[in-house]
């Protein structure tokens, strides 16, 4: 039964880490239902974050290292007016510091008290009206060569409140590129280039707590099984998403959070 667990929380770590429906709120909800406990959780936890990172690095691999070798030219020859790959790659680095910097110091915050399963429910609900929102008042029309710092800095800044279980760290930074007049497309890719520093930055500090703590399961099979699901489940979404919004709006996406988020406010009045 540990494996089927297993796969069912790499699958649920594979969608939602990357569809705007939340991937810690699903796993808060998971937890809660299928009362898995890993005798090791955070090397499982490890496991799921290391397989949505791998994810990112096959679908990216030639952008990551683009924006890579021209973020390390940028300190030689200096051209972000004319540089459009240096001038993302700088985009990425800028959004990427509001939640590292917050995370760091509301790291516990983020583990014990905004893991409620009434606040989690809350947020579905909340951020799914967001999308219906901006998906009506939202111009849609800019491409990545025209986004601007302004730009940046308001999708690094709105990716602190997806610290928060519920909120969704993809939804609510496609959100913030929707308010700026991005493109869904644009915006969902720019929110996936942004999520490989801060999945890459999660995975470390999770890697570090592993080394410190020691190993203390020899289950590794359960946490490869949980690593694949989550990788190949990862590729998948990401593909689709960018796909998907090219045509599509948000709303699908907004209307499974409402439902999400009322069978969890039903099951909390029930039990």
């Amino acid at each position: 039964m540990d494996y089927i667990y297993s796969i069912i929380l790499g699958i649920v770590q594979g969608l939602a880490e990357f569809w705007p429906i939340s991937s810690s709120g699903h796993l808060v909800i998971a937890h809660e239902l299928l009362h898995f406990d890993f005798v090791d959780n955070l090397s499982f936890d490890v496991a799921l974050h290391l397989g949505t990172l791998v994810a990112l690095f096959i679908l990216f691999a030639k952008d990551i290292y683009k924006y890579i070798v021209a973020w390390l030219k940028s300190f030689a020859n200096w051209d972000l007016r004319n540089n459009l790959d240096q001038r993302v790659a700088w985009f990425i680095v800028v959004s990427s510091m509001p939640a590292g910097v917050v995370g760091y110091f509301i790291e516990d915050l983020a583990e014990t008290v905004f893991r409620d399963l009434w606040l989690v429910a809350l947020l579905l609900i909340g951020v799914g009206v967001l999308f219906i929102v901006f998906e009506k008042i939202s111009q849609k029309i800019k491409e990545l060569d025209q986004m601007d710092w302004r730009t940046a800095i308001i999708i690094g800044l709105a990716q602190v409140l997806a610290l928060v279980p519920g909120v969704s760290r993809s939804g609510i930074t496609i959100l913030a590129g929707l308010s700026q007049g991005l493109r869904r497309a644009v915006a969902a890719r720019f929110s996936f280039l942004l999520a490989v520093p801060v999945v890459f930055g999660a995975g470390l500090k999770k890697l570090y707590d592993l080394s410190t703590a020691g190993l203390a399961s020899n289950e590794w099979l359960i946490m490869v099984v949980g690593f694949l699901s989550a990788a190949i489940v990862g590729y998948l979404a990401i593909r689709f998403l960018l796909k998907y919004l090219e045509n599509h709006s948000l709303n699908v996406f907004a209307y499974y959070r409402f439902l999400l988020g009322a069978v969890v406010i039903i099951y909390l009045l029930a039990r």
